[in-house]
């Protein structure tokens, strides 16, 4: 891939990559980071990421897909270590009925590239 490539259709693979701005009790905005998507539904999603996050942390989080970019508010449901990491449920408390339909789309997309690598003996 060159420098000046520019995809119009996000790769499946990268379905497994988001970034997330902590919201801080007072609105401002606090830690950035990425993470991996792990498993996805419409009204939530599974993460792998760096930090703990505690549950009821507030979340913005963009997710793309094609050429659109939907940022999501979410709540930090429930936090497990796992293997130096850490494994967070969101559930979305914030969705415009436009970002709802791409985020199904999403959702959609990343159902169908988990069930590819499953087929294909590579699961994550």
């Amino acid at each position: 891939m060159t420098e000046t490539e520019k995809r119009r259709f996000i790769r499946y693979d990268a379905l497994h990559l988001l970034d997330y701005t902590v919201m801080n009790a007072d609105g401002s905005q606090g830690i950035y980071s990425m993470g991996r998507t792990l498993d996805v539904s419409i009204d939530g999603i599974k993460l792998e990421i760096k930090d703990r996050l505690e549950p009821g942390t507030l979340l913005l989080v963009t997710v793309g897909l094609e050429d659109n970019l939907v940022e999501l508010r979410g709540e930090i449901i429930h936090t497990t270590p796992t293997a130096g990491r850490f494994v967070s449920g969101v559930a979305f408390r914030q969705m415009t009925k436009e970002g709802r339909a791409i985020f199904a789309r999403y959702t959609e997309a990343f159902r169908q590239r988990r069930q590819q690598l499953q087929q294909a003996g590579r699961t994550h």
